[in-house]
Protein backbone atom coordinates (compact mmCIF):
# COMPACT_ATOMS: atom_id res chain seq x y z
CA UNK A 1 0.00 0.00 0.00
CA UNK A 2 2.61 2.67 0.89
CA UNK A 3 4.38 2.03 -2.45
CA UNK A 4 1.32 2.85 -4.57
CA UNK A 5 1.22 6.25 -6.29
CA UNK A 6 -0.45 8.80 -4.05
CA UNK A 7 -3.20 9.49 -6.59
CA UNK A 8 -4.25 5.83 -6.46
CA UNK A 9 -4.14 5.48 -2.70
CA UNK A 10 -7.44 4.74 -1.03
CA UNK A 11 -8.21 4.46 2.64
CA UNK A 12 -11.00 2.19 3.87
CA UNK A 13 -12.84 2.04 7.18
CA UNK A 14 -13.01 -1.16 9.22
CA UNK A 15 -16.50 -1.78 7.89
CA UNK A 16 -15.22 -1.36 4.32
CA UNK A 17 -18.06 1.07 3.58
CA UNK A 18 -16.19 4.36 3.59
CA UNK A 19 -13.61 4.96 0.88
CA UNK A 20 -11.55 8.12 1.24
CA UNK A 21 -9.29 9.29 -1.60
CA UNK A 22 -5.85 10.42 -0.55
CA UNK A 23 -6.49 13.95 -1.80
CA UNK A 24 -9.52 14.14 0.52
CA UNK A 25 -7.40 13.05 3.48
CA UNK A 26 -4.81 15.72 2.71
CA UNK A 27 -7.40 18.46 2.08
CA UNK A 28 -9.52 17.75 5.15
CA UNK A 29 -6.46 17.11 7.30
CA UNK A 30 -4.94 20.45 6.34
CA UNK A 31 -8.23 22.25 7.02
CA UNK A 32 -8.36 20.61 10.46
CA UNK A 33 -4.78 21.68 11.15
CA UNK A 34 -5.61 25.23 10.07
CA UNK A 35 -8.69 25.45 12.29
CA UNK A 36 -7.15 23.73 15.30
CA UNK A 37 -4.04 25.89 15.35
CA UNK A 38 -5.59 29.10 14.05
CA UNK A 39 -8.50 29.25 16.51
CA UNK A 40 -6.15 29.59 19.48
CA UNK A 41 -3.28 31.39 17.74
CA UNK A 42 -4.85 34.74 18.54
CA UNK A 43 -5.27 34.17 22.29
CA UNK A 44 -2.96 37.09 22.95
CA UNK A 45 -5.47 39.40 21.22
CA UNK A 46 -7.93 38.85 24.07
CA UNK A 47 -5.39 39.48 26.83
CA UNK A 48 -6.03 43.20 27.22
CA UNK A 49 -9.84 43.12 26.88
CA UNK A 50 -10.43 40.17 29.21
CA UNK A 51 -7.97 41.53 31.78
CA UNK A 52 -9.76 44.91 31.79
CA UNK A 53 -13.29 43.44 31.70
CA UNK A 54 -12.91 40.77 34.37
CA UNK A 55 -9.65 41.09 36.28
CA UNK A 56 -8.94 44.76 37.01
CA UNK A 57 -6.29 44.94 34.25
CA UNK A 58 -4.18 42.13 35.75
CA UNK A 59 -2.62 40.33 32.79
CA UNK A 60 -1.22 37.56 35.00
CA UNK A 61 -4.64 35.89 35.51
CA UNK A 62 -5.39 35.19 31.85
CA UNK A 63 -1.70 34.49 31.33
CA UNK A 64 -2.03 31.71 33.90
CA UNK A 65 -5.12 30.36 32.11
CA UNK A 66 -3.28 30.24 28.80
CA UNK A 67 -0.26 28.72 30.54
CA UNK A 68 -2.50 26.01 32.03
CA UNK A 69 -3.96 25.46 28.56
CA UNK A 70 -0.48 24.89 27.16
CA UNK A 71 0.49 22.58 30.00
CA UNK A 72 -2.72 20.53 29.76
CA UNK A 73 -2.35 20.34 25.98
CA UNK A 74 1.13 18.91 26.43
CA UNK A 75 0.30 16.57 29.31
CA UNK A 76 -2.70 15.10 27.49
CA UNK A 77 -0.98 14.85 24.07
CA UNK A 78 0.74 11.47 24.71
CA UNK A 79 -2.60 9.98 25.76
CA UNK A 80 -4.49 11.63 22.88
CA UNK A 81 -1.84 10.46 20.42
CA UNK A 82 -1.92 6.91 21.77
CA UNK A 83 -5.73 6.96 21.59
CA UNK A 84 -5.49 7.99 17.92
CA UNK A 85 -2.84 5.32 17.27
CA UNK A 86 -5.09 2.60 18.73
CA UNK A 87 -8.62 3.69 17.85
CA UNK A 88 -8.23 6.05 14.89
CA UNK A 89 -7.47 9.70 14.28
CA UNK A 90 -11.07 10.57 13.37
CA UNK A 91 -12.45 9.61 16.78
CA UNK A 92 -9.76 11.64 18.53
CA UNK A 93 -10.43 14.72 16.38
CA UNK A 94 -14.20 14.69 17.04
CA UNK A 95 -13.75 14.42 20.82
CA UNK A 96 -11.21 17.22 20.76
CA UNK A 97 -13.27 19.57 18.57
CA UNK A 98 -16.31 19.41 20.85
CA UNK A 99 -14.30 20.11 24.03
CA UNK A 100 -12.25 22.81 22.30
CA UNK A 101 -15.32 24.68 21.02
CA UNK A 102 -17.09 24.41 24.38
CA UNK A 103 -14.10 25.93 26.17
CA UNK A 104 -13.91 28.89 23.77
CA UNK A 105 -17.66 29.53 23.96
CA UNK A 106 -17.63 29.53 27.77
CA UNK A 107 -14.72 31.98 28.13
CA UNK A 108 -16.98 35.08 27.92
CA UNK A 109 -18.88 33.72 30.94
CA UNK A 110 -15.75 33.03 33.00
CA UNK A 111 -15.61 36.19 35.11
CA UNK A 112 -13.69 34.56 37.98
CA UNK A 113 -10.09 33.36 37.80
CA UNK A 114 -10.97 29.72 38.53
CA UNK A 115 -13.67 29.68 35.86
CA UNK A 116 -11.23 31.10 33.31
CA UNK A 117 -8.64 28.50 34.29
CA UNK A 118 -11.23 25.74 33.72
CA UNK A 119 -12.57 26.99 30.36
CA UNK A 120 -9.60 28.68 28.66
CA UNK A 121 -7.15 26.44 30.46
CA UNK A 122 -8.38 22.89 31.00
CA UNK A 123 -11.21 22.53 28.47
CA UNK A 124 -9.40 24.19 25.58
CA UNK A 125 -6.16 22.42 26.51
CA UNK A 126 -7.71 18.93 26.46
CA UNK A 127 -9.65 19.79 23.31
CA UNK A 128 -6.60 20.97 21.40
CA UNK A 129 -4.65 17.86 22.45
CA UNK A 130 -7.25 15.54 20.90
CA UNK A 131 -7.78 17.78 17.84
CA UNK A 132 -4.15 18.80 17.33
CA UNK A 133 -2.36 19.04 13.99
CA UNK A 134 0.06 16.42 15.40
CA UNK A 135 -2.76 13.83 15.15
CA UNK A 136 -3.20 14.82 11.51
CA UNK A 137 0.50 14.83 10.65
CA UNK A 138 0.99 11.34 12.13
CA UNK A 139 -1.78 10.14 9.81
CA UNK A 140 -0.08 11.81 6.84
CA UNK A 141 3.23 10.19 7.76
CA UNK A 142 1.75 6.69 7.60
CA UNK A 143 0.61 7.18 4.01
CA UNK A 144 3.87 8.23 2.35
CA UNK A 145 7.28 6.67 1.81
CA UNK A 146 9.85 7.21 4.60
CA UNK A 147 12.00 9.48 2.43
CA UNK A 148 9.02 11.84 1.96
CA UNK A 149 7.83 11.93 5.56
CA UNK A 150 9.50 15.19 6.59
CA UNK A 151 7.86 16.94 3.66
CA UNK A 152 4.49 15.38 4.56
CA UNK A 153 4.93 16.58 8.14
CA UNK A 154 5.83 20.01 6.77
CA UNK A 155 2.57 20.10 4.80
CA UNK A 156 0.59 19.28 7.94
CA UNK A 157 2.36 21.87 10.06
CA UNK A 158 2.11 24.51 7.32
CA UNK A 159 -1.67 24.10 7.44
CA UNK A 160 -1.55 25.40 11.01
CA UNK A 161 0.28 28.45 9.74
CA UNK A 162 -2.43 29.04 7.15
CA UNK A 163 -4.93 28.93 10.00
CA UNK A 164 -2.92 31.52 11.92
CA UNK A 165 -2.65 33.69 8.80
CA UNK A 166 -6.41 33.58 8.18
CA UNK A 167 -8.07 33.23 11.58
CA UNK A 168 -5.98 35.70 13.59
CA UNK A 169 -7.08 38.62 11.35
CA UNK A 170 -10.66 37.27 11.50
CA UNK A 171 -10.51 37.29 15.31
CA UNK A 172 -8.94 40.76 15.29
CA UNK A 173 -11.71 42.03 12.99
CA UNK A 174 -14.45 40.53 15.16
CA UNK A 175 -12.91 41.98 18.33
CA UNK A 176 -12.63 45.45 16.80
CA UNK A 177 -16.12 45.52 15.30
CA UNK A 178 -18.28 43.29 17.50
CA UNK A 179 -16.38 42.77 20.75
CA UNK A 180 -14.17 40.05 22.16
CA UNK A 181 -17.13 37.94 23.31
CA UNK A 182 -18.53 37.63 19.78
CA UNK A 183 -15.04 36.86 18.52
CA UNK A 184 -14.77 33.88 20.88
CA UNK A 185 -18.22 32.60 19.91
CA UNK A 186 -17.16 32.87 16.27
CA UNK A 187 -13.95 30.91 16.88
CA UNK A 188 -15.98 28.25 18.71
CA UNK A 189 -18.29 27.86 15.73
CA UNK A 190 -15.38 27.59 13.32
CA UNK A 191 -13.75 24.97 15.55
CA UNK A 192 -16.83 22.75 15.31
CA UNK A 193 -16.19 22.43 11.56
CA UNK A 194 -13.51 19.92 12.55
CA UNK A 195 -16.27 17.37 13.31
CA UNK A 196 -17.43 16.78 9.72
CA UNK A 197 -13.90 17.17 8.34
CA UNK A 198 -12.69 14.39 10.67
CA UNK A 199 -14.74 11.85 8.70
CA UNK A 200 -12.02 11.91 6.03
CA UNK A 201 -9.07 11.52 8.42
CA UNK A 202 -9.04 7.76 8.87
CA UNK A 203 -6.34 5.33 9.88
CA UNK A 204 -4.52 4.20 12.97
CA UNK A 205 -1.15 2.75 13.89
CA UNK A 206 -0.40 -0.70 12.50
CA UNK A 207 2.67 -2.94 12.83
CA UNK A 208 5.08 -2.21 10.00
CA UNK A 209 6.01 -4.95 7.57
CA UNK A 210 8.93 -7.03 8.79
CA UNK A 211 8.93 -5.53 12.27
CA UNK A 212 7.75 -7.13 15.53
CA UNK A 213 4.73 -5.51 17.14
CA UNK A 214 5.05 -3.63 20.44
CA UNK A 215 2.73 -2.79 23.28
CA UNK A 216 2.26 0.83 24.25
CA UNK A 217 4.25 0.22 27.43
CA UNK A 218 7.16 -1.25 25.47
CA UNK A 219 7.16 1.65 23.00
CA UNK A 220 7.34 4.30 25.70
CA UNK A 221 9.95 2.36 27.69
CA UNK A 222 12.11 2.19 24.57
CA UNK A 223 11.73 5.96 24.07
CA UNK A 224 12.62 6.83 27.66
CA UNK A 225 15.85 4.88 27.30
CA UNK A 226 16.88 6.62 24.07
CA UNK A 227 19.41 9.44 24.65
CA UNK A 228 18.72 11.31 21.42
CA UNK A 229 14.98 11.25 22.14
CA UNK A 230 15.60 12.86 25.54
CA UNK A 231 17.74 15.56 23.93
CA UNK A 232 14.96 16.18 21.42
CA UNK A 233 12.51 16.54 24.33
CA UNK A 234 14.75 19.13 26.01
CA UNK A 235 15.27 21.08 22.81
CA UNK A 236 11.57 21.19 22.03
CA UNK A 237 11.03 22.73 25.48
CA UNK A 238 12.75 25.86 24.13
CA UNK A 239 10.56 25.93 21.04
CA UNK A 240 7.49 25.95 23.27
CA UNK A 241 8.89 28.78 25.40
CA UNK A 242 9.48 30.95 22.34
CA UNK A 243 6.21 30.26 20.55
CA UNK A 244 3.88 30.60 23.55
CA UNK A 245 5.55 33.68 25.02
CA UNK A 246 5.57 35.56 21.72
CA UNK A 247 2.12 34.42 20.61
CA UNK A 248 0.56 35.42 23.94
CA UNK A 249 2.50 38.53 24.89
CA UNK A 250 3.68 40.21 21.67
CA UNK A 251 0.32 42.02 21.15
CA UNK A 252 0.43 43.31 24.75
CA UNK A 253 4.11 44.28 24.36
CA UNK A 254 3.11 46.32 21.32
CA UNK A 255 0.29 48.02 23.23
CA UNK A 256 2.55 48.76 26.21
CA UNK A 257 4.89 50.66 23.90
CA UNK A 258 2.10 52.81 22.41
CA UNK A 259 2.34 51.32 18.94
CA UNK A 260 -0.83 51.02 16.79
CA UNK A 261 -3.38 48.50 18.06
CA UNK A 262 -3.74 46.87 14.63
CA UNK A 263 -0.08 45.90 14.77
CA UNK A 264 -0.69 43.14 17.33
CA UNK A 265 -2.96 41.13 15.05
CA UNK A 266 -0.88 42.00 11.99
CA UNK A 267 2.32 40.76 13.64
CA UNK A 268 0.82 37.34 14.39
CA UNK A 269 -0.62 37.13 10.88
CA UNK A 270 2.81 37.93 9.40
CA UNK A 271 4.33 35.18 11.54
CA UNK A 272 1.74 32.77 10.15
CA UNK A 273 2.37 33.85 6.56
CA UNK A 274 6.14 33.49 6.61
CA UNK A 275 5.90 30.31 8.64
CA UNK A 276 4.30 28.61 5.65
CA UNK A 277 7.59 29.14 3.84
CA UNK A 278 9.56 28.02 6.88
CA UNK A 279 7.69 24.77 7.48
CA UNK A 280 7.72 23.73 3.83
CA UNK A 281 11.40 24.62 3.64
CA UNK A 282 12.25 22.74 6.82
CA UNK A 283 10.34 19.67 5.64
CA UNK A 284 12.23 19.73 2.33
CA UNK A 285 15.59 20.22 4.08
CA UNK A 286 14.80 17.38 6.48
CA UNK A 287 14.38 14.97 3.57
CA UNK A 288 17.62 16.14 1.90
CA UNK A 289 20.01 16.97 4.74
CA UNK A 290 20.65 16.40 8.44
CA UNK A 291 17.57 17.07 10.55
CA UNK A 292 19.73 17.54 13.65
CA UNK A 293 21.95 20.20 12.04
CA UNK A 294 18.98 22.02 10.54
CA UNK A 295 17.29 22.16 13.95
CA UNK A 296 20.44 23.60 15.54
CA UNK A 297 20.64 26.26 12.84
CA UNK A 298 16.98 27.23 13.39
CA UNK A 299 17.46 27.70 17.15
CA UNK A 300 20.65 29.73 16.73
CA UNK A 301 18.88 31.98 14.21
CA UNK A 302 15.95 32.41 16.62
CA UNK A 303 18.33 33.56 19.34
CA UNK A 304 19.89 36.07 16.96
CA UNK A 305 16.50 37.38 15.82
CA UNK A 306 15.25 37.89 19.39
CA UNK A 307 18.46 39.62 20.47
CA UNK A 308 18.33 41.95 17.48
CA UNK A 309 14.68 42.78 18.19
CA UNK A 310 15.52 43.83 21.75
CA UNK A 311 18.55 45.88 20.78
CA UNK A 312 17.06 47.77 17.81
CA UNK A 313 14.78 50.71 18.74
CA UNK A 314 11.18 49.53 18.74
CA UNK A 315 8.94 50.73 15.90
CA UNK A 316 6.18 49.42 13.68
CA UNK A 317 8.77 48.48 11.09
CA UNK A 318 10.97 46.62 13.57
CA UNK A 319 7.91 44.60 14.68
CA UNK A 320 7.04 43.75 11.07
CA UNK A 321 10.61 42.72 10.19
CA UNK A 322 10.95 40.68 13.40
CA UNK A 323 7.60 38.95 12.79
CA UNK A 324 8.56 38.05 9.23
CA UNK A 325 11.99 36.70 10.26
CA UNK A 326 10.64 34.79 13.25
CA UNK A 327 7.83 33.34 11.18
CA UNK A 328 10.30 31.53 8.94
CA UNK A 329 11.70 29.91 12.11
CA UNK A 330 8.37 29.61 13.96
CA UNK A 331 7.11 26.03 13.51
CA UNK A 332 9.87 24.92 11.18
CA UNK A 333 11.16 22.86 14.12
CA UNK A 334 8.05 20.64 14.09
CA UNK A 335 8.46 18.65 10.83
CA UNK A 336 12.13 18.06 11.70
CA UNK A 337 11.37 16.98 15.27
CA UNK A 338 8.50 14.80 14.08
CA UNK A 339 10.72 13.33 11.39
CA UNK A 340 13.38 12.39 13.93
CA UNK A 341 10.82 10.64 16.16
CA UNK A 342 9.63 8.61 13.16
CA UNK A 343 13.23 7.88 12.19
CA UNK A 344 14.07 6.68 15.70
CA UNK A 345 11.06 4.44 16.34
CA UNK A 346 8.96 3.94 13.18
CA UNK A 347 5.28 4.82 12.72
CA UNK A 348 3.46 2.29 14.95
CA UNK A 349 3.06 4.68 17.92
CA UNK A 350 4.09 7.85 16.12
CA UNK A 351 1.32 10.10 17.47
CA UNK A 352 1.85 8.97 21.06
CA UNK A 353 5.65 9.26 21.00
CA UNK A 354 5.55 12.67 19.35
CA UNK A 355 2.91 13.61 21.92
CA UNK A 356 5.43 12.93 24.67
CA UNK A 357 8.06 15.13 23.01
CA UNK A 358 5.34 17.73 22.56
CA UNK A 359 4.78 17.64 26.31
CA UNK A 360 8.31 19.04 26.62
CA UNK A 361 7.31 21.74 24.16
CA UNK A 362 4.29 22.62 26.29
CA UNK A 363 6.28 22.70 29.53
CA UNK A 364 8.33 25.41 27.86
CA UNK A 365 5.13 27.08 26.68
CA UNK A 366 3.76 27.09 30.22
CA UNK A 367 6.92 28.71 31.55
CA UNK A 368 7.04 31.28 28.74
CA UNK A 369 3.46 32.43 29.23
CA UNK A 370 3.67 32.54 33.04
CA UNK A 371 7.02 34.33 33.15
CA UNK A 372 5.78 36.81 30.59
CA UNK A 373 2.72 37.75 32.64
CA UNK A 374 4.33 37.66 36.07
CA UNK A 375 7.51 39.57 35.17
CA UNK A 376 5.61 42.13 33.13
CA UNK A 377 3.29 42.85 36.06
CA UNK A 378 6.20 42.88 38.54
CA UNK A 379 8.62 45.04 36.54
CA UNK A 380 6.38 46.82 34.05
CA UNK A 381 8.45 45.40 31.19
CA UNK A 382 8.94 42.25 29.13
CA UNK A 383 12.67 42.86 28.60
CA UNK A 384 13.93 40.15 30.99
CA UNK A 385 11.81 37.49 29.33
CA UNK A 386 13.02 38.49 25.86
CA UNK A 387 16.63 37.99 26.98
CA UNK A 388 15.76 34.63 28.56
CA UNK A 389 14.31 33.59 25.21
CA UNK A 390 17.50 34.55 23.38
CA UNK A 391 19.66 32.59 25.84
CA UNK A 392 17.43 29.53 25.55
CA UNK A 393 17.77 29.68 21.76
CA UNK A 394 21.53 29.28 22.10
CA UNK A 395 21.03 26.41 24.56
CA UNK A 396 18.68 24.59 22.16
CA UNK A 397 21.06 25.05 19.26
CA UNK A 398 23.82 23.38 21.24
CA UNK A 399 21.77 20.54 22.69
CA UNK A 400 20.67 19.24 19.28
CA UNK A 401 24.22 18.73 18.05
CA UNK A 402 24.85 15.39 19.90
CA UNK A 403 21.65 13.80 18.53
CA UNK A 404 22.27 10.66 16.46
CA UNK A 405 20.06 10.32 13.40
CA UNK A 406 19.65 6.54 13.38
CA UNK A 407 16.80 4.10 14.06
CA UNK A 408 16.76 2.09 17.26
CA UNK A 409 18.48 -1.29 17.19
CA UNK A 410 15.12 -3.07 16.89
CA UNK A 411 14.44 -1.40 13.53
CA UNK A 412 18.02 -1.73 12.33
CA UNK A 413 17.94 -5.50 12.91
CA UNK A 414 14.62 -6.04 11.18
CA UNK A 415 15.62 -3.99 8.16
CA UNK A 416 18.99 -5.70 7.79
Amino acid sequence: MPNQPLKNLRLMSRSNTLIVPFWALITCGCLIGAISFGSRAGMGLYLNDISVSFFDNQTAILSWSIAIQNLIWGAVSPFAGTFADKYGAGKSLVIGAVLYAAGLALMPHSDAPMLMHITAGIMVGVGVAFASFSIVTATFGRKVKPEKRSLAFGVGVASGSVGQLVLVPVASFLIGNYGWEIALYGMAGITLLIVPLALAVTGKGEPEVGQPDQTVRQAFAEAFGHRSYILLFLGFFVCGFHVAFIQTHLPKYIQDNALPLWLGGASLAIVGATNIIGTFGAGWLGDKYSKRSTLSMIYFLRAAAIAAFIIVPLSSWSVIVFSAALGVLWLSTVPLTTGLVAQFFGMRYMAGLFGLVFFGHQLGAFLGVVLGGELRDATGSYEIVWWIGAALGVFAGLIHLPIKEAPVARLSLTSA
